[in-house]
């Protein structure tokens, strides 16, 4: 390799190296001011009384994801196909969808809840493209937006 090219693609290879690493420590940052805000929002509602018992907390997660599934989603979705807003009528659909399982996990966990027991689930996969949610495993693609399965997130209890 001529000298010229070397030293070029060496600064090259310096600045992108910087980059990279400046970005990480951004990332770090933000990552870790987040996770503060968080704790801070965590704080201010409990102080604010909105943290029940677990039954309750449960029923409030129902209740907040029935309203999502038979009003708020469907008329947003609706507005966004009137309107020929492609993504907002993918990006509605895909909430819609991930709400109906959330529901469901939400009446088992209060179904438990009521019988003394606790939520069970040793994993639970979220898809990073739409939402959907499972604790049945991952599956080959996503049911919903077809991502591979191999991209879903795992939580572990």
């Amino acid at each position: 390799m001529k000298e010229m090219t070397k030293r070029f693609l060496s600064d090259a290879f310096a600045g992108e190296s910087q980059a990279h690493m400046k970005y990480l420590i951004l990332a770090n940052l933000f990552r870790a001011i987040a996770k503060a805000e968080y704790v801070h929002a965590k704080n201010h509602f409990v102080a604010l009384g909105h943290l029940g018992s677990m039954e309750q907390n449960l029923q409030a997660g129902i209740d907040g994801e029935s309203f999502e599934i038979a009003e708020m989603y469907p008329v947003y979705l609706e507005a966004a196909k009137l309107q020929g807003e492609k993504e907002a009528v993918r990006s509605n659909h895909f909430a819609l969808e991930a709400e109906k399982i959330h529901e469901k996990m939400y009446e088992k966990a209060k179904a438990l809840v009521r019988e003394g027991k606790d939520y069970t689930a040793a994993k639970v996969y979220i898809c990073p493209v739409c939402g959907h949610t499972t604790e049945d495993g991952v599956p080959d693609k996503c049911p919903v937006c077809g991502v591979p399965g191999s991209k879903f997130i795992a939580f572990e209890a």
